[in-house]
């Protein structure tokens, strides 16, 4: 039992309390999810949104440092923090008229040039505009704690139930793997090394062919930076649930199921009270079997899988298979969805507090394209995955996906095959073949063609929530003549944001491949570049400087 006392700290010159090891995100949920702060471009309310550490939803100022992530930080005692991007308060912008004076969107690329005497003005305003937060409040200069530089044979990246057991396997074979999770700390497991709250920030492209050719740097808040050199590397860092496009999709009451499970705990009441389910497959039925009281309605793109319907029926939920989410209504949170049948169907309207997107489940997998690993589009649940060998072996020697990220394929089910591949890295390899594309009927491409061609009324589609990119940007630069993912994404700074892309380019490879008539894969993909999260300059500076291999 925890006999810790509660953390006190301020949260706008309030005074508040929490238990020990509550997010500060979860602490401000009650009924609904918090208005920390504002967006960067309209100033349009924003709340939790993923809840796992990669949106920008929830960014608040701590002690004087900004874009601190709500959903992860577990406040101190003694903690000053404040909302960020919005005066005087994120409940009330000033700055929020501009996402009603620009309905369709701020040409900064464009406009802005007459008249030349107020130019200048133009560009402070834009700046203002493009960017999060204020820099880090001055104060007397800290030392960065010193870099760690850590040799290992194997480095798990991803200490979920696939990293652990990979872990365990190769403990029983005399095997010391180093798993980097970025989570909080769960059930202890003493016989595997495991960092917490660590990040991967920086894979490169293998060096060599011998010796510890990768070099992955790490960071922990507050804390020094690694510098992990290994022989092989295993990612199971597992996958999230993806957005959906409709008016209004950023509003607070719209967040996945992975943030409505960070939101809600192990056991509290979720963030909402009528909130209608998105999806009709195996992540709804979780959602129905943990929140089925507080749910009003289950909304699929496509079918709607029995399992679903069961328990559906159960609690008396009405089910709208292949339905479109027309809009979102509510400006400081969601107020009701207007849904409308596929095929031209009527529109009507139903009253929730929330949509819970649990409709797309994708791999995490920034850190294998990082390294140059060879991927597959699938059309089912569309979205790349590594080519992997029955042993999770990737194109690149050495690199090892398993579990979610790697499509749900596991490890070898004989433990010392797996040993024997991961330390030996012994072949053959996948061969450079080129990638095979599924071409398989997509449910969301479907959805969207239908989409796209309905009006859609009033209120912004944003389809990059980081960057405020609007749906209408991203049509435009099509009609324009800019094709290609990597091109559009220059055009419209889509996909540039904190998340990396993980939760607007989805959705936009689908959107583009129907603008422009070709598939994903020819839509292409955004170059990854190094690192995947922010990392203080302090940290790197700290960071030592390795040895040659031959002596290390």
């Amino acid at each position: 039992m925890d006999t810790a006392p509660p953390r006190e700290y301020t949260v706008n010159g309030a005074g508040l309390r929490s238990a020990p090891a509550v997010p500060l995100a979860r602490a401000l949920s009650r009924r609904h999810p918090p208005l920390l702060q504002r967006s960067i471009r309209y100033h349009r309310p924003r709340a939790p949104f993923c809840g796992v550490g990669f949106c920008t939803g929830c960014l608040v100022r701590v002690n004087g440092i900004p874009n601190v992530r709500a959903c992860t930080y577990e406040p101190r005692s003694g903690d000053r923090i404040r909302t960020e991007n919005a005066w005087p308060s994120s409940r009330f912008d000033l700055l929020g008229l501009l996402d009603v004076i620009f309905p369709h969107g701020i040409d900064t690329l464009h406009g802005f040039r007459r008249p030349r005497m107020v130019v200048p003005w133009y560009h402070r305003v834009v700046r203002q505009l493009a960017g999060y937060g204020k820099l880090p409040t001055p104060g007397p200069a800290a030392t960065p704690p010193p870099g760690e530089l850590v040799d290992r044979p194997v480095v798990i990246v991803g200490a979920g139930r696939t990293g652990r057991w990979v872990g365990e396997q190769l403990n029983a074979r005399g095997v010391r793997a180093l798993l980097l999770d970025r989570r909080a700390p769960t059930q202890p497991e003493p016989a595997l090394e495991i960092r917490s709250r660590t990040t991967v920030a920086f894979l490169p492209p293998p060096a060599g062919t011998t010796g510890r050719r990768f070099r992955l740097v790490a960071t922990q808040p507050g804390s020094s930076a690694l510098m992990v050199r290994a022989e092989s590397v295993v990612v199971a860092s597992g996958g999230y649930d993806t957005s959906l496009l409709f008016p209004g999709n950023d509003r607070p009451g719209v967040l996945t199921a992975d943030g409505t499970l960070a939101l809600s705990g192990d056991h509290g009441a979720p963030p909402f009270t009528h909130a209608v389910v998105v999806g009709g497959g195996q992540r709804a039925a979780a959602m129905l079997d943990r929140f089925g009281e507080a749910v009003d309605a289950v909304v699929a793109p496509g079918a709607i899988e029995p399992q679903v319907t069961a328990r559906a029926t159960n609690l008396g939920v009405p089910l709208y298979p292949r339905t479109i989410i027309a809009r979102a209504n509510g400006h400081r949170r969601v107020r009701s969805v207007l849904l409308a049948s596929r095929g031209r169907g009527a529109s009507f309207e139903v009253p929730v507090d929330a949509v819970v997107l649990a409709h797309r489940r994708l791999p995490n997998n920034q850190l294998l394209f990082q390294a140059g690993a060879r991927m597959s589009w699938r059309s089912i649940p569309g979205g790349y995955y590594p080519e992997l060998d029955p042993a999770g072996r990737t194109s690149v020697p050495g690199l090892f996906a398993y579990g979610t990220v790697a499509g749900g394929a596991g490890a070898p089910a004989d433990a010392s095959t797996l040993a024997e591949c991961v330390v030996t890295n012994a072949g053959p390899w996948p061969d450079p073949s080129p990638s095979i594309v599924e071409e398989m009927p997509n449910e969301l491409d479907g959805y969207y063609r239908e989409f796209l061609d309905r009006p859609r009324g009033r209120g912004k589609t944003i389809a990059c929530a980081c960057e405020d990119v609007l749906l209408e940007e991203v049509e435009e630069a099509s009609r324009a003549g800019f094709r290609g993912i990597e091109v559009v994404k220059r055009y419209t700074s889509l996909g540039t944001g904190l998340c990396q892309g993980r939760y607007c380019l989805p959705d936009a490879l689908l959107l583009l491949a129907i603008l422009e008539g070709r598939t994903p894969p020819e839509v292409g993909y955004i170059r990854q570049r190094p690192p995947v999260v922010p990392v203080t300059l302090g940290a790197l500076a700290e960071l030592p400087e390795p040895a040659p291999e031959s002596a290390a």
